[in-house]
C-alpha cells in the first residue's frame, strides 16, 4: 500500500497525538523515547521518488510516533551530520547510503563502530548501505568475533589470526561464500587462522523496477509484527544471493523476482554490546519506503534494536 505525503503526515499527527495521550504512565511521565537518527547521503536522484529526501521522508513517518525522538541528517552537513554530541545521544543509527560510501571519514566511522560494539547505539542499514562503512565495518567486527570464539581456551594466544582484505564486488556464484576460516601453519610451523573478510556482496543486480514478492520467514519475530505473512514491493531494485556476509542470527524474509532471483535479508547480529538489522528493498527512485509495509518493518526494527541495548 503506497501512500501519499499528504495522507501521510496528517495520519502520522494524529496517531501521535492519540498515541500520546494512551501512552502516558500513571505517574503522568511518559516512557522513554527512542533516540533515533537517520543518516542520508541525500543523491538528487532521491528526488524522483522523495522531493525531499528519503531520509527526510522516513523521519516525517518517525516523528509522528511518541516513543521516537527524530533527527535526519546528511552527508553534505557539518561534520558529516554526526557530530560526537549527536552520536552520544543516538539510540538507533539508521544508515542510507549509495554513491557515496569513499566520502565519509573513516574517523567518523570508528566513532560508530567504537559505539556499536560497547552498546551505546545500534546500527540499522538499508538497501545499498550494504557496502557503507559502518555496515562493512560492523560485518568485519562480527567476523573477527566469529574467530575468536572458533579458538579452543588453550589456543587463545597461541594461534595467531591473519586477517585477509575483503573484496568489495560482485561475486560469482560459483565463488567462495565470505568470510571464511582457514587454520594452517606459517612457515615457520605455528598455527594460524587465516580469516577472509566478508565482501557484504551478492551474485548480481538489477535495477529495472521488477515488482519483488517477500514472505516472512520468522513471523513470531518482533521485527515482523502487523506485517502480513506475503506481500509485494511494485519497484525495486533485485539483489540475487548470495550476500557474503557473516551468518546471521536471524533471517525474516526471503524475496523472489519473476526471472527466478531470490534475496534473503531482515538479518539481525550482535556485534560486541551492541546489535546490527539490514532491510535490503530499496533503490532510491523507487517509492519503497512510501510502502507501509515497508515502513512498519523499519519502525518494528527500531524497537527492536533499542530494546536490545544495555539500558541506559
Amino acid at each position: 500500500m503506497l501512500i501519499s505525503r499528504r495522507s501521510f503526515l496528517a495520519s502520522s499527527a494524529i496517531t501521535a497525538a492519540i498515541a500520546v495521550a494512551g501512552d502516558v504512565k500513571a505517574n503522568g511521565t511518559a516512557p522513554k523515547t527512542i533516540r533515533v537518527t537517520i543518516w542520508d547521503e541525500r543523491q538528487l536522484a532521491q528526488k524522483v521518488a522523495y522531493p525531499n529526501f528519503l531520509g527526510n521522508w522516513i523521519a516525517d513517518y518517525l516523528k509522528g510516533k511518541p516513543e521516537f525522538e527524530v533527527v535526519s541528517v546528511g552527508l553534505e552537513e557539518a561534520e558529516q551530520g554526526l557530530p560526537i554530541s549527536l552520536l552520544d545521544k543516538t539510540d538507533v543509527l539508521i544508515w542510507w547510503g549509495h554513491q557515496k560510501h569513499d566520502q565519509v571519514k573513516d574517523a567518523l566511522v570508528e566513532e560508530i563502530i567504537a559505539r556499536l560494539k560497547a552498546g551505546k547505539l545500534a546500527l540499522l542499514a538499508l538497501h545499498s548501505a550494504h557496502f557503507s562503512k559502518p555496515f562493512t565495518r560492523a560485518m568485519e567486527e562480527r567476523t573477527l568475533q566469529d574467530a575468536e570464539r572458533s579458538l579452543r581456551p588453550n589456543e587463545r594466544g597461541k594461534v595467531k589470526i591473519v586477517v585477509l582484505k575483503a573484496d568489495r564486488t560482485l561475486v560469482p556464484k560459483n565463488e567462495r561464500l565470505t568470510p571464511w576460516m582457514e587454520r594452517k601453519l606459517d612457515a615457520s610451523g605455528q598455527p594460524i587462522l587465516e580469516v577472509k573478510l566478508p565482501g557484504c556482496a551478492f551474485t548480481s543486480v538489477r535495477g529495472d523496477g521488477k515488482p519483488a514478492h517477500v514472505t516472512v520467514l520468522d513471523p513470531k519475530h518482533p521485527i515482523m509484527k502487523n506485517v502480513p505473512a506475503t506481500f509485494d514491493i511494485p519497484k525495486t531494485e533485485m539483489y540475487e544471493d548470495p550476500f557474503h556476509v557473516p551468518p546471521p542470527e536471524a533471517t525474516l524474509i526471503l524475496e523472489k523476482w519473476d526471472l527466478g532471483e531470490t534475496f534473503h535479508s531482515g538479518c539481525v547480529w550482535s556485534v560486541g554490546k551492541g546489535i546490527v538489522f539490514y532491510y535490503r528493498p530499496g533503490h532510491e527512485t523507487f517509492p519503497v519506503f512510501k510502502q507501509q509495509e515497508n515502513l512498519t518493518i523499519v519502525e518494528n526494527a527500531i524497537k527492536f534494536l533499542a530494546g536490545k541495548l544495555p539500558k541506559r
